[in-house]
């Protein structure tokens, strides 16, 4: 099973010592709490038509709750954005059990563990590939992604010459709001909702909610 698989993962040493060190010495706000402090696996529709591509979880919140984007402002962001463009059934997720449903929608990450100052290297992005390819082929109605910065549309673009689509030449640059059709798929760009771009107001709510709105529009999706 890819899930188990993607859990057990130890390829990348410098990233197994990283999130465990962090899952043992925790911050001061969750030292109540159990870490993951393993990979973590992407989550949502399985029937989902679009899919949202991160960098990698946060190390105080996707490698400490298990589920990427959830319990950190990152995610905060996403998915208040996804509720309001109808693709989840609530505008938080603050840990695995809380009772978020994604619909016709998967949210996954470019590498699987939390990086040392949120900056995985090339070759551990490069590892990760062959489970974002499988996740993908696993999500027979995938009609877009949504790549959440320039790193995931590193990825996204490399994972899907492997998996055999066409790709435009030259390959554009990514620009939030990019819009590229490779093969049956369109990819979509969107500035990473980190703190560093929504504090400074690089990346707004009607930014976001806009490249949300045209994912379901090209999907197809229902509207709520």
């Amino acid at each position: 099973m890819l899930t188990a698989e993607i859990v057990e993962c130890r390829a990348c040493p410098r990233l197994v010592e990283w999130r465990e060190q962090v899952a043992r010495e925790k911050r001061a706000a969750f030292r109540d709490e159990e870490y993951w402090g393993r990979p973590v696996p992407g989550f949502g529709d399985p029937s989902a038509r679009v899919l949202l591509l991160g960098l990698a979880p946060a190390a105080h919140g996707g490698n400490r709750t298990g589920r990427v984007f959830t319990g950190d402002r990152s995610g905060d962001w996403l998915f208040a954005a996804l509720h309001r463009a109808g693709f989840a059934n609530q505008p938080r997720s603050e840990h695995a059990g809380d009772g978020l449903e994604l619909h016709d929608a998967y949210v996954a990450a470019a590498v699987r563990c939390a990086p040392p100052d949120n900056k995985p290297l090339p070759d551990e992005r490069d590892r990760c590939f062959p489970y974002l390819v499988r996740e993908m082929e696993l999500l027979a109605r995938l009609s877009v992604i949504v790549v959440l910065g320039g790193f995931a549309y590193e990825a996204a673009w490399r994972v899907l010459g492997t998996a055999g689509h066409v790709r435009p030449r030259p390959r554009p640059r990514f620009a939030h709001g990019l819009e590229v059709d490779v093969g049956p798929l369109t990819v979509l760009g969107c500035y990473h909702p980190s703190q560093q771009n929504t504090f400074t107001g690089r990346l707004t709510e009607p930014m976001l909610d806009a490249v949300l709105h045209r994912a379901r529009d090209l999907a197809g999706s229902p509207s709520t």
